[in-house]
Order: structure tokens, then C-alpha cells, then sequence
């Protein structure tokens, strides 16, 4: 389903001409509540980052939405991963940044520059140049925008589901209507939670999966 059809299943099933930009809202509502509920690894990308010697944080990439693993690369090629703490555990563990050494922690620091984009903080902090191996789940461009997605192409049952119920809720619909999509969009994305959380992963080497235990 691209978003042309998205868009006029929404109206047919309302029975209402929303505007473009009312239907926009609706579908990015949907998506949101989807890729926040729901990892798939249809949305993990890796990226690598030069970290900068004696420096202990950097901005994580604009679009992470969750982090599935982080590792640093040593001089010798081997792949060091990080474990995941708290800015707290961060402080107590590194009080002096000053102290340095290969990196065997990591957390968010809080928001960067823009306040929408994120920054992590590694500890210790860093005695070299490491390259990083950041594995994470991101928002993948709107099927507003993009036109076609792969959530609209292969699980257009949970985004058309979630699409209509912020709809309904937007025109005050009726409650046992609404009650229906609702009931509709549990089922579409407990399945797609099936295929995401359980289905698509099968071990996880730190936290990264759904459920797995903190190190």
C-alpha cells in the first residue's frame, strides 16, 4: 500500500475529505506509535564514527531511534563492545574526563546541538582515535514523503489500522467504531511485535533486544 491508497482508504472508510496536511498528521501519528512499539531489523543501519582522542562525548546519528549495539574498533581490527549504563553510573565510574583508556561504557549525555539530536557519553574517555561501530534502529523517512515504505508495502494492516484510528479520533467518532480499529491495530501490530521481537532476532550479543538482560 503506498500513500495514495493509504490516504483514500482513510477517506472511504471515514467517509471524509481531510485535507492533506490533516492526513499527514494522522499517518505520522501512526508511524510514530509503530516504530516506537515495534523492532524490526527491516530498520537497523550501522554507522561509523572517527571518535576524537581524549574528547568523551560524541553526537549520536541524527535518526537513532534506539541503540542495538555499540563497539569500538581497536588498532588491531577486533571489535570491542560497549556496555550500556546510565548518565549517572557514568559519573560516579569517570569523575575525572581527564582519565583516559580504551572505552568500556557508554550512555546517553543528554541532548546536543540541536536539542533534537542526541549525545553519548563514553567512559573511560578515550585514549586514541577508535573508530566506532554503532548498530541502531532509526525513523525511517514518512510514507508521506518517501511515498512507498517498507511498513506500507509489507504490514500495511498495522499502519493503516493505526492511521484510521487517529482518524476516528480526530472527527470524535463513535466509540464502538473506534473500538473496532482499535481491536483491528492490536492484532496487526502484535504480530508485527511476533516478527520484530522474536522472529527477526534470535540472540543478542548485549541489550539491544527487546527483553534481553542489562550486562
Amino acid at each position: 500500500m503506498n500513500y495514495a491508497e493509504l490516504t483514500a482508504q482513510i477517506k472511504n472508510i471515514c467517509e471524509n475529505e481531510f485535507d492533506a496536511t490533516t492526513l499527514a498528521m494522522f499517518t505520522q501519528q501512526a508511524e510514530q506509535k509503530i516504530y516506537n512499539s515495534v523492532q524490526l531489523a527491516n530498520l537497523l543501519k550501522t554507522s561509523s564514527t572517527a571518535l576524537t582522542s581524549s574528547t568523551q562525548t560524541f553526537n549520536a546519528p541524527t535518526d537513532l531511534l534506539s541503540v542495538y549495539s555499540f563497539a569500538v574498533i581497536k588498532a588491531d581490527g577486533s571489535y570491542v563492545y560497549l556496555l550500556d549504563k546510565d548518565a549517572n553510573f557514568m559519573q560516579e565510574a569517570y569523575p575525572n574526563p581527564a582519565t583516559t583508556g580504551l572505552p568500556k561504557h557508554y550512555a546517553f549525555n543528554g541532548p546536543a546541538s540541536p536539542v533534537t539530536r542526541l549525545q553519548f557519553i563514553l567512559g573511560p574517555t578515550p585514549n586514541a582515535a577508535y573508530v566506532t561501530s554503532l548498530q541502531y534502529f532509526y525513523y525511517p523517512e514518512s510514507i508521506v514523503t518517501a511515498g512507498t515504505t517498507w511498513l506500507g508495502e509489507f504490514f500495511d494492516s498495522a499502519l493503516l489500522n493505526g492511521t484510521l484510528i487517529e482518524a476516528l479520533r480526530y472527527m470524535k467518532g463513535e466509540v464502538a467504531d473506534t473500538a473496532v480499529y482499535d481491536k483491528l491495530y492490536l492484532q496487526a501490530i502484535t504480530l508485527l511485535k511476533n516478527l520484530g521481537d522474536n522472529k527477526q532476532h534470535s540472540d543478542a550479543y548485549r541489550n539491544g533486544q527487546r527483553g534481553a538482560a542489562v550486562s
